[in-house]
């Protein structure tokens, strides 16, 4: 069995296991307990009522935090032609077609984030295998597979955060970083609470929002009220 250290104990003293907290006391206490000797990441996690098992139960989406994630973001942006030098002046920090497609076949994967336009999905397909288990597949309903590249990479790089329900029906995401005010990390957690809610499924039945936990990368989770969260 793992031993719990000091820090994790103490922090944990501070707060109500049993208690569903708003947000705004959820966010105040996570920050505070966030003492780690770098800048935790501040995460949520949202417990769902569906099986994405089913098509009609997926749930997935984009969303734009208002204060950004706190971390820099690498893109990979698959185009040609004029696209390719759109991308470049977007900022993108790399941008390929076949060339791009063997340097990730080769394990060079030095970004976080990929974009591709339509024409270049055939390409990117045949990367499926590696790009896949990472998370980082072009998809057009989270806004990566388009032709206003400028946009993407600029919501790549600007604090868009892509979910998706796992198997477990959970959502887990990064709202920011434990240097953040507090009143920056409420607004991204509510940001993101909003988008889940805006993305629920026709499939979905009874209670869609179950439980919210709000947690730092080394510290405990904080439960927070689903219907204050929700409603607000």
């Amino acid at each position: 069995m793992a031993t719990i250290g000091k820090r994790l104990a103490s922090a944990r003293e501070t707060i109500d296991r049993d208690h569903l907290y708003t947000v705004d006391e959820a966010v105040k206490h996570v920050k505070a307990n966030a003492k780690a000797k770098f800048d935790e990441t501040i995460e949520l996690a949202v417990n769902l009522g569906v099986d994405p098992r089913h098509a009609d139960q997926m749930v997935r989406g984009v969303c734009e935090l208002p204060n950004g994630t706190g971390r820099t973001v690498r893109v990979a942006v698959f185009a040609k032609g004029p696209k390719a030098e759109e991308a470049k002046k977007a900022g993108a920090d790399v941008v390929g077609a076949e060339d791009l497609m063997e340097q990730v076949q080769g394990g060079n994967i030095n970004f976080d984030k990929v974009i591709a336009t339509p024409d270049m999905m055939p390409l990117v397909g045949r990367l499926g295998k590696v790009l896949g288990p990472r998370g980082m597949m072009p998809n057009p309903k989270v806004g990566t597979v388009t032709m206003d590249v400028t946009k993407a990479v600029a919501a790549s790089k600007g604090g868009a955060v892509e979910f998706r329900v796992e198997k477990a029906g959970i959502v887990h995401a990064g709202v920011g970083k434990a240097s953040f005010t507090e009143a920056q990390l409420v607004e991204n957690v509510r940001a993101l609470i909003g988008a889940i809610v805006k993305s629920k499924p026709s499939g979905a039945k009874g209670t869609y929002i179950r439980r919210i936990a709000l947690s730092s990368t080394m510290g405990p989770g904080v439960k927070i009220d689903t219907s204050e969260a929700s409603a607000a």
